[in-house]
């Protein structure tokens, strides 16, 4: 093929019809065109030419030119598309190193190997630009639902035409066993759309709790405006899912506006989602109060929350017991899910044997370790103590609230529990001296001698050794292995260090040992803080 006046408007008639056909841009398409013809000029005159070749884009007229560099003499590699000062001298008055000289060459005639190679060029430059197309089309839609049609299964994963693309909806994502037949209409929530070598995949999903969320916002105008927002959602797809929602206007209850008129709203979402049970529950602020919320239809007796450990207990009558567990623990696990707690179901019954196996074993501890009779160490418990610390340190007035105890019973009890932990701390470092702890360790302020002694079990004896420990080596933690959770136990675990305590103490050892310079470990202040440190300190001079 010869690029002839006869065939040059032929070239943007071409580019224009790809690019409609493809919904791309026409110039694109010139563009890959310009390359081919460039690749066949070089196969004619040769690989080592910097041959370019330019259409115009009104007159559809191909320009071809030949481009060569101005380089230092020692840089000249290819002489084909370079050349030295000197030489360049006969092209060009006052040539310089970076400069460039542009001569026009004769078109080619494009053989049937070239034009062959050309038509790949422009093909696969047109497969990218419609890649590019469709990520920047489907990148923003991440997180909304989609409709589409199916092409086939495959292996499982169903591949959805969705318009521009295709998209998949793999075995996993897919609620029970549902199955389609090709041309069947199937509505997905776009999970991650991502660019890879092959092209942008579009990954849909039907289990995720986002597509339920998704479904009510369509389904229920207030969720849409804003008026109702749905703080939580856990599923098990296909059997059962819970929904928090809350509402913003006093006047619009956001379970009955979920549910809408006879059940009409949530029973759409229900039928999308193959009969899934969902139960709607109010959110509220107060997490007892959410969990009683999240665990319905069972009734729930007591609710006792430990913030710091992220766990709570939950007390329910035994006839509860099977409601509030649910099938296979369904009902429990997604509470658990909505709430972001670990939970702990027991029976009243199951509660109060705990409540008393507790009581006796802190009774025993009172008798044993401070010599009373069992009448005055029950008393003790039942006033709420728990612990020898709590006797020893409490205020003296908080003793004397408990009947028969004067100021001079209460200072008895306080000097027998001082002296009996005085008495367990010496033993504790002379058991850690012998297993040969140092003073630097000792001394180091916040280790207890209990945690000085279970330090020098382990081999940790200098504050050395304390200062190259990583945090959940003293605090506990979970690693990872061939995916399943494995507990670390942490060497003062026992003794409710945190992670967060542990990186501490870890840290101001190592400044005292002066490997880290205290300097690095303060937040850095920006100027706008500054400015603003320093206008507080003129409003507080100016005040006084």
């Amino acid at each position: 093929m010869a690029i002839t006046s006869a065939n040059q408007l032929e070239l943007l008639q071409t580019a224009e019809a790809v690019a409609r056909e493809k919904m791309i841009d026409p110039g694109l398409v010139v563009e890959a065109m310009e390359e081919s013809l460039a690749r066949a000029a070089k196969s004619r005159y040769g690989s080592e030419m910097d041959i370019r070749v330019s259409i115009d884009r009104k007159t559809g007229k191909a320009t071809f030119t030949r481009v060569r560099s101005v380089v230092e003499d020692e840089e000249l590699e290819n002489y084909q598309s370079e050349m030295t000062v000197e030489q360049a001298k006969q092209y060009m008055a006052d040539p310089k190193v970076g400069d460039t000289y542009v001569e026009e060459v004769p078109p080619v005639e494009m053989g049937r190997i070239a034009a062959q190679s050309a038509k790949q060029v422009i093909l696969q430059k047109v497969r990218e630009a419609e890649r590019d197309r469709q990520y920047e089309e489907f990148k923003d839609r991440a997180g909304t639902i989609i409709n589409g049609l199916v092409k086939r299964e495959e292996f499982g994963n169903v591949i959805v035409d969705v318009g521009a693309g295709e998209a998949i909806l793999r075995r996993n994502e897919k609620i029970g066993r549902e199955s389609y037949r090709p041309n069947d209409r199937i509505r997905c929530y776009i999970k991650d759309v991502r660019r890879e070598p092959r092209g942008p995949q579009i990954f849909l999903s039907r289990t995720a709790p986002e597509f339920m969320a998704e479904l009510f916002k369509m389904e229920v105008p207030e969720i849409y405006d804003g008026i109702i927002e749905i703080k939580a959602v856990a599923r098990d797809p296909g059997s059962r899912a819970k929904i928090a929602v809350i509402s913003y206007d006093g006047s619009i209850d956001p379970v009955g506006a979920c549910v809408g008129m006879r059940g009409s709203r949530v029973q759409a979402v229900v039928n999308e989602l193959q009969g899934e049970k969902i139960d709607i529950i109010p959110w509220n602020e107060d997490q007892p109060t959410f969990l009683v919320n999240a665990l319905q239809p069972a009734e729930v007796s007591k609710v006792v929350l430990d913030e710091e450990a992220g766990k709570i207990e939950v007390v329910v009558p035994e006839e509860q017991l099977s409601l509030a567990i649910g099938r296979r623990g369904q009902n429990v696990r997604l509470a658990s899910q909505l709430t972001g707690l670990d939970i702990d179901i027991m029976t009243e019954e199951e509660e109060s044997a705990r409540r008393q196996k507790e009581f006796e074993a802190r009774t025993g501890l009172f008798m044993e370790t401070l010599d009373l009779d069992e009448f005055f160490a029950q008393l003790l418990v039942s006033e709420g103590f728990t612990s020898l610390e709590e006797v020893a340190y409490v205020e003296l007035d908080e003793l004397l609230v408990i009947d028969g105890v004067d100021e001079g019973t209460a200072e008895e009890l306080q000097a027998r529990a001082r002296d009996y932990l005085e008495a367990k701390a010496k033993a504790a470092i002379d058991a850690a001296r012998a297993l040969g702890a140092e003073d630097s360790l000792i001394d180091f302020d916040g280790l207890t001698p209990q945690m000085i002694e279970a330090l020098a079990k382990d081999g940790i004896k200098t504050l050395e050794d304390f200062a190259t420990c990583a945090d959940w080596e003293l605090a506990g933690g979970w690693t990872t292995d061939g995916g399943e959770r494995i507990k670390d136990d942490g060497i003062l675990e026992p003794f409710g260090m945190s992670l967060e305590e542990a990186q501490d103490m870890i840290m101001t050892a190592r400044v005292l040992l002066g490997w880290v310079d205290p300097a690095e470990l303060e937040p850095e202040v920006s100027e706008d803080d500054e400015a603003e440190g320093d206008e507080e300190a003129a409003d507080t001079g100016a005040g006084v």
